[in-house]
């Protein structure tokens, strides 16, 4: 069996970074992967919401056969013709007015990280008052770079690599007067997932996206809309900003713009890209010719199959038949998210964890997150039919698991 040689190897040689799961994909088509023994699993994750078009799409395979046959890399010395139009997509997609591309989401943030400094120290050339403190909210998971560690909530992701980058505060979620409380003319930035994944599939609330914006009008502070999930159609939306009708200054990309293929993506106003100059930011690989005409296609098959509205559609279905499940099984606490981007908090860690792996079993791959939150990141071209099969799942195991808690309370009973 090729998986126990490839987990005995990986043992040995990786840095034992991750707690992979014991199976082997090879291969996959649609929302399907199949593993070593030809047996296919219906992916709820897509990679963690990175496979927005699924596997084996024709568009995506052609984008990389075609490009791969012409050009891969040049480096960011000289120009090629993918990353001007590209940039055009995306500003006219998002509201905002330049791009910068870079090869990961945590890249990304960084470089929102760097920017939002960057120019509170050009308006303090300019005379201002402003500081270099971020404001981040708890709960919030921002990447794994010390910047992005560091406006990241939980301290299991900050503690082993402290001190992590100074001067960043956080602010319970959806509390207005916290964030009131701690913003001053020292901060030069706000942190903010429009939906926290990582967290638990919460969305922030209107009034403390709208608060955000209104303080950092107030100063000059920059918002930053940390979209790497939630972005480029995950909610229904391009961006889950735009659910809000509010504009941040700075948001950033990456899982599913390229399919797969690396790559990230920061968007900032005018204003705010003024404070970065040539040799102040930099990367080797981002926007490379690959990832661009990849991203491409992305966007052309979004666009001409109409799946904004297809992923709003069948994300109500989603949550509407999670609903009916939530009204027949208490253990479901709550059912919450946006477009595709869902979540179903169970009661108990134990049990979450209990149901993820039964899933598996079942050939359905979803992931836990939080500890108690079951979350759903599926392709783009999920159909209701994929829902279905999810639901009578879930519904089964629900069942199987409050059997088995009323048969053993009556035996306890029994023994009292």
């Amino acid at each position: 069996m090729r998986l126990a040689s490839i987990q005995a190897a990986e043992k040995k040689l990786l840095l034992q970074t991750y707690e992979r799961n014991p199976y082997l994909f090879v291969s996959g088509e649609g929302v399907y992967l199949r593993d070593e023994s030809g047996a296919d699993y219906l992916d709820l994750l897509s990679g963690i919401g990175v496979s927005a078009l699924g596997y084996g799409h024709p568009a995506i395979e052609a984008a990389i056969r075609d490009q791969s046959a012409k050009l891969i890399h040049t480096s960011n010395l000289f120009y090629h013709e993918g990353t001007a139009p590209l940039a055009l997509r995306l500003t006219e997609l998002s509201g905002l007015d330049r791009v910068f591309f870079c090869n990961s989401g945590t890249e990304a943030w960084e470089a929102a990280l760097k920017l939002a400094r960057a120019h509170a120290g050009l308006l303090r050339s300019e005379g201002k008052n402003i500081g270099t403190r971020f404001l981040a909210l708890e709960h919030s998971f921002h990447g794994r770079s010390i910047g992005s560690v560091a406006t990241t909530h939980k301290e299991k992701y900050r503690e082993p690599f402290a001190p992590v980058m100074p001067d960043v505060e956080f602010v319970r979620f959806n509390d207005v007067e916290d964030l009131r409380a701690k913003f001053s003319s020292d901060v030069c930035g706000i942190c903010i997932e429009p939906v926290q994944g990582e967290g638990g599939i919460h969305p922030v609330s209107q009034e403390f996206f709208a608060v955000a914006r209104e303080l950092c009008n107030s100063t000059g502070a920059l918002l930053l809309a940390d979209e790497i999930q939630s972005g480029l159609g995950r909610t229904g939306r391009w961006f889950a900003y735009q659910h809000y009708g509010l504009l941040p200054d700075i948001t950033t990309l990456a899982k599913p713009i390229a399919n797969g293929i690396p790559m990230g993506a920061m968007l900032c106003t005018e204003r705010a890209a003024a404070a970065f100059t040539p040799g102040m930011h930099g990367t080797t690989f981002g926007g490379g010719p690959l990832a661009c005409a990849v991203a491409h296609a992305v966007l052309d098959v979004m666009e001409s199959d109409n799946l904004l509205t297809h992923v709003d559609e069948v994300g109500a279905y989603f949550r509407d038949r999670l609903q009916v499940l939530a009204s027949r099984h208490a253990c479901i606490v709550d059912v919450r998210g946006l477009g595709l981007m869902i979540g179903i908090e169970l009661n108990s860690a134990e049990l979450a964890k209990q149901i993820s792996a039964e899933m598996m079993d079942r050939r359905i791959i979803l992931n836990r997150t939080s500890e108690t939150v079951l979350r759903f990141l599926p392709p783009y071209i999920l159909e209701r039919a994929h829902v279905d099969i999810t639901i009578s799942a879930l519904d089964e195991l629900f069942t199987n698991h409050a059997e088995h808690a009323g048969t053993a309370l009556e035996g306890e009973h029994a023994h009292g």
